[in-house]
Protein backbone atom coordinates (compact mmCIF):
# COMPACT_ATOMS: atom_id res chain seq x y z
CA UNK A 1 0.00 0.00 0.00
CA UNK A 2 1.27 3.79 -1.34
CA UNK A 3 0.47 5.13 2.03
CA UNK A 4 0.81 8.64 2.77
CA UNK A 5 2.26 10.58 6.08
CA UNK A 6 -0.40 12.97 5.98
CA UNK A 7 -3.79 10.78 5.94
CA UNK A 8 -2.21 8.56 8.70
CA UNK A 9 -1.72 11.82 10.73
CA UNK A 10 -5.24 12.58 10.05
CA UNK A 11 -6.21 9.26 11.26
CA UNK A 12 -4.29 9.29 14.54
CA UNK A 13 -5.57 12.55 14.94
CA UNK A 14 -9.44 11.23 14.94
CA UNK A 15 -11.62 10.85 17.99
CA UNK A 16 -10.76 6.80 19.40
CA UNK A 17 -13.94 5.62 17.90
CA UNK A 18 -13.31 6.85 14.85
CA UNK A 19 -9.56 5.46 14.33
CA UNK A 20 -10.41 2.26 13.73
CA UNK A 21 -13.62 3.06 11.37
CA UNK A 22 -11.08 5.16 9.35
CA UNK A 23 -8.04 2.34 8.76
CA UNK A 24 -10.93 -0.15 8.01
CA UNK A 25 -11.67 1.73 5.18
CA UNK A 26 -8.60 3.04 4.07
CA UNK A 27 -7.14 -0.20 3.80
CA UNK A 28 -10.64 -1.67 1.94
CA UNK A 29 -9.89 1.52 -0.85
CA UNK A 30 -6.22 0.08 -0.95
CA UNK A 31 -7.37 -3.44 -1.20
CA UNK A 32 -10.51 -2.69 -3.91
CA UNK A 33 -7.64 -0.49 -6.11
CA UNK A 34 -4.88 -1.57 -7.21
CA UNK A 35 -2.47 1.53 -7.80
CA UNK A 36 -4.26 4.04 -5.99
CA UNK A 37 -2.37 7.62 -4.61
CA UNK A 38 -3.76 9.07 -1.37
CA UNK A 39 -3.48 12.79 -0.18
CA UNK A 40 -4.71 15.59 1.91
CA UNK A 41 -7.24 17.45 -0.12
CA UNK A 42 -9.47 19.83 0.98
CA UNK A 43 -8.65 19.06 4.83
CA UNK A 44 -9.53 15.53 3.91
CA UNK A 45 -7.95 12.46 2.63
CA UNK A 46 -8.98 11.84 -1.30
CA UNK A 47 -8.04 8.59 -3.15
CA UNK A 48 -7.42 9.12 -6.70
CA UNK A 49 -5.86 6.21 -9.68
CA UNK A 50 -5.85 9.54 -12.43
CA UNK A 51 -8.56 11.55 -10.83
CA UNK A 52 -9.91 11.61 -7.60
CA UNK A 53 -12.42 8.34 -6.95
CA UNK A 54 -13.32 8.62 -3.59
CA UNK A 55 -12.97 10.74 -0.39
CA UNK A 56 -13.01 10.30 3.48
CA UNK A 57 -14.52 13.02 5.83
CA UNK A 58 -14.59 13.06 9.81
CA UNK A 59 -17.83 14.94 11.05
CA UNK A 60 -18.58 14.87 15.17
CA UNK A 61 -21.00 12.23 14.65
CA UNK A 62 -19.81 9.98 12.10
CA UNK A 63 -17.10 9.65 9.02
CA UNK A 64 -18.49 9.75 5.28
CA UNK A 65 -17.17 7.63 2.79
CA UNK A 66 -17.56 9.76 -0.69
CA UNK A 67 -17.63 9.02 -3.95
CA UNK A 68 -16.67 11.32 -7.67
CA UNK A 69 -18.44 10.03 -10.43
CA UNK A 70 -21.77 8.85 -9.44
CA UNK A 71 -22.51 8.12 -12.49
CA UNK A 72 -20.42 5.17 -12.32
CA UNK A 73 -22.50 3.28 -8.87
CA UNK A 74 -25.20 1.71 -9.05
CA UNK A 75 -27.12 1.61 -5.83
CA UNK A 76 -30.76 -0.36 -6.64
CA UNK A 77 -31.30 -0.69 -2.63
CA UNK A 78 -30.82 3.22 -2.29
CA UNK A 79 -28.42 3.51 0.24
CA UNK A 80 -26.41 6.23 -0.93
CA UNK A 81 -26.86 9.72 -0.18
CA UNK A 82 -26.77 12.95 -2.14
CA UNK A 83 -28.36 14.31 -5.19
CA UNK A 84 -25.71 16.50 -6.90
CA UNK A 85 -24.20 15.67 -10.31
CA UNK A 86 -20.63 15.13 -9.03
CA UNK A 87 -20.80 13.24 -5.69
CA UNK A 88 -22.84 10.54 -3.60
CA UNK A 89 -21.72 9.04 0.32
CA UNK A 90 -22.60 6.95 2.88
CA UNK A 91 -22.42 8.42 6.49
CA UNK A 92 -20.74 5.39 9.08
CA UNK A 93 -21.22 6.14 12.44
CA UNK A 94 -20.08 2.32 13.49
CA UNK A 95 -18.17 -0.54 11.86
CA UNK A 96 -21.36 -2.07 12.05
CA UNK A 97 -21.97 0.39 8.95
CA UNK A 98 -19.46 -0.96 6.97
CA UNK A 99 -20.74 -2.54 3.78
CA UNK A 100 -17.49 -4.37 2.12
CA UNK A 101 -19.24 -5.57 -0.77
CA UNK A 102 -21.04 -2.50 -1.38
CA UNK A 103 -18.14 -0.36 -0.54
CA UNK A 104 -15.64 -2.46 -2.70
CA UNK A 105 -17.71 -2.73 -5.54
CA UNK A 106 -18.66 1.24 -5.42
CA UNK A 107 -14.79 2.34 -4.96
CA UNK A 108 -14.07 0.03 -8.21
CA UNK A 109 -16.74 1.56 -10.18
CA UNK A 110 -15.75 5.29 -9.03
CA UNK A 111 -12.37 4.51 -10.05
CA UNK A 112 -13.25 3.32 -13.33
Amino acid sequence: MNLDEKVSEYISNAPEEFMEILEVLRGMVHESVPGVTEAIKWRMPVFSKEKNFAYLRMNKKHITLGFYHPERLEDPEGILEGTGKELRHVKIKTERDILPEHFTRWLQAAAG
